[in-house]
């Protein structure tokens, strides 16, 4: 349930919405239309209350909000780039966000971060405890508040509820049809629409480039993940070139089943003995390779992280834990057999997208071998992992 569903459960009718009005719609749908009525003025009165380009001081924002209400891992990863641009424009800034459970673990310790409003992933449950996140939201005061998602009813009911000096978020075509963002071209992938959004309305000048996904991980995390990863690997692990993890799961169509993987696995191993393969396993703790390769569980999303920052690769179908992995900093090869990878795919550096429309597991383990081969060699591999 979204932050709209919730705004239904608690929605009174307005005293717009007469009796006769209300019995000659059938059961409900007087509700609907009236929520349908209280949204539509809603998403106006902040439609014109958004920052155009150049509307941003380049002084004087101190405190920033960050509206991204959504409990998929990936989406909450990839708002990493938007709260790294913050903390370059605005350096002594302190940064609230509205987001997930995914959302705190990940970014609740960050030093620019002060605190994460964490909405449920289940809101009907709970939906008492989600109005008072909402109203210690709404209790806050802020110089800037950010809707990072394009198209999100959430995000905009968020964002209309933030008590902002100035705001922020993707134009309406239909709500501000004269605004001067509908003229700018806008970058493909998802990652970078945020951040493009932010550097527009920014009135100083900027000439860097863009932020790559970045979970800004310690030397502690990462020194504690490499002993595991020694443990884990064993003897073996000692006279391999590489150590390359895959994480064999996805939601809905976007997942290769286990012959497909066990397939893949195969032929790879063939291709590549000198890489010792993990098996990232899911949150339902269960190999799906048949247990042949070393595995790692855990439920922690920075534990995750960390571990796979040791790897020397990373291989997965479209997911959370794909953008997980990107942001770890390990060269990250993504497979695509639904979604676009123009817009999801994992970017810069040694990162990749592969569109296996077409192809078998053979095949495309064939060009994930070619994609690790072209992986820098490490340096001193096994003191990586000592």
């Amino acid at each position: 349930m979204t932050i709209a569903h919730l705004v239904r459960q608690f929605v009174a009718v307005p005293p717009t919405v007469t009796g006769s009005f209300k019995r000659s719609l059938p059961k409900d749908a007087w509700r609907r239309a009236a929520v349908s009525r209280m949204l539509h003025r809603m998403f106006r009165k902040v439609g014109d209350q958004l920052c155009e380009p150049d509307g941003l001081p380049t002084t004087g924002i101190h405190r920033v909000l960050v509206c991204r209400p959504n409990h998929r891992l990936g989406n909450s990863v990839l708002i990493s780039p938007l709260i790294a641009e913050i903390e370059t424009l605005y350096p002594g800034a302190e940064i609230d966000i509205l987001g997930s459970h995914a959302t705190a673990c990940l970014y609740a310790n960050r030093f620019s971060v002060h605190d994460v409003f964490a909405l449920p992933q289940k809101i009907a449950r709970h939906l008492w405890y989600s109005a008072g996140v909402l109203r210690t939201l709404r209790r806050c005061r802020y110089d800037l508040a950010i809707d990072a998602c394009n198209g999100s009813q959430s995000g905009r009911i968020a964002l209309a509820m933030a008590q902002a000096r100035y705001k922020l978020g993707f134009p309406d075509a239909l709500v501000n049809p004269a605004s001067a963002w509908h003229a700018l071209r806008w970058p493909e992938h998802l990652a970078d629409r945020s951040v493009f959004l932010l550097r527009q309305a920014y009135a100083g000048t900027i000439a860097a480039d863009y932020p790559r996904l970045n979970l800004d991980l310690t030397a502690g995390e990462r020194q504690a993940a490499a002993r595991t990863l020694t443990r884990i690997c064993g003897e073996a692990g000692e006279h391999r070139e590489m150590t390359v993890a895959i994480f064999p799961n996805a939601t809905g169509a976007k997942c290769y089943g286990e012959d497909w993987w066990q397939q893949f696995v195969d032929t790879f191993q063939l291709l590549c003995p000198q890489v010792q393969l993990v098996d990232m396993l899911a949150a339902h703790g269960r190999s799906q390779l048949g247990s042949q390769l070393a595995p790692y569980y855990s439920r922690n999303l920075r534990r995750m992280a960390a571990m796979i920052s040791c790897m020397d690769g990373f291989i997965s179908a479209d997911c959370g834990v794909m953008h997980l992995a990107a942001a770890s900093g390990t060269p990250t090869l993504g497979l695509f057999s639904v979604t676009d990878p123009a817009k999801y795919g994992p970017y810069g550096g040694a990162n990749a997208a592969l569109d296996t429309r077409g192809m078998n597991a053979g095949a495309v383990a064939v060009t994930a071998a070619r994609w690790c081969a072209r992986l820098s060699p490490p340096v001193e591999s096994t003191q990586r992992h000592a």
